[in-house]
């Protein structure tokens, strides 16, 4: 199966066990962002990809399903 970068976005922070606010201010955005990121009602532009890899410490290539 494909994941698509909201359900790894998700799954990542669920995994961290941080609560969304805790990763919007970790990358300095709302929660409503994370929200509407992991429900898949919209993808993160390319800056807010490489914010989050960092935040993650995954690749970005991880992030967008290139990689697992």
């Amino acid at each position: 199966m494909v994941e698509n970068i909201s359900t790894r976005l998700k799954q990542l922070r669920l995994e961290k066990k941080l609560s969304q606010q805790q990763v919007a201010d970790g990358i300095l955005v709302s929660q409503r962002i994370i929200s509407s990121w992991e429900s898949g009602e919209n993808e993160p532009k390319a800056s807010y990809i490489y914010k989050l890899a960092k935040f993650y410490d995954v690749s970005a290539d991880y992030l967008l399903g290139l990689e697992n």
